[in-house]
């Protein structure tokens, strides 16, 4: 692991996410029924998209090394946090499988974050045979001051637009969701990069 708790599979998947995020920004399209000006304007508009998605990503990096946390240990309390919101116990087994972690690193990720105060483990209510794992309130409270500040600046700019504005941007949003869905990617199940498994601590 690096000096931010970050494992080498996570590293690879950030450096290889940037990649195709900035080779995406300026990207030439063979659309010779576009004219130039509407191209820079598509242009414009997909260059707003990646610095976009920069900010999102810079402030999820900011909030994580605010609180210390890598990003499995942000992933994993964000999982504890909104099943048990609704009410279910979440067992170690559950998070395993929700990280796609083996049970030796699932456990190695629960003693460093009830090490930190973020979680506490105890025998589960119905099955004695197993634990149920617990967000501190402090960290949920914590968790929820980050998201939340980052939920109510999206939630402004939104309300900024007309109702017209914003269910042409809907439509938009929801349409390009559909044009990169993986669904519709010819080379998925070819490619030559694949996730090496985390490495022992």
């Amino acid at each position: 692991m690096d000096v931010r708790g970050e494992t080498h599979a996570e590293q690879v998947e950030a450096d290889l996410d940037a990649f195709v995020h900035a080779s995406a920004q300026n990207a030439t399209i063979d659309a010779p029924d576009v004219s130039e000006a509407d191209r820079d304007d598509i242009t414009a508009v997909m260059n707003a998209l990646a610095r976009l998605r920069d900010a999102e990503r810079e402030l999820a990096e900011a909030s994580r090394e605010s609180m210390a946390l890598s990003v499995q240990d942000m992933t994993a309390l964000r999982f504890l946090v909104t099943v048990s919101r609704d009410g279910e116990v979440v067992t170690p087994g559950m998070l395993a499988q929700h990280l796609q972690a083996s049970p030796a690193s699932t456990t190695k990720l629960l003693n460093r974050l009830e090490r930190a105060g973020h979680i506490t483990r105890a025998l589960h209510p119905v099955d004695r045979r197993a634990l149920r794992i617990d967000v501190t309130p402090s960290t949920e409270a914590l968790v929820q001051r980050v998201v939340g500040r980052q939920q109510a600046r999206r939630f402004y700019a939104v309300a900024r637009l007309t109702t017209v504005q914003r269910d042409i941007v809907t439509e938009f949003l929801n349409d390009m969701t559909a044009a990169i869905s993986v669904d519709r990617a010819d080379w998925v199940g070819n490619a030559t990069v694949r996730k090496q498994d985390e490495p022992e601590e």
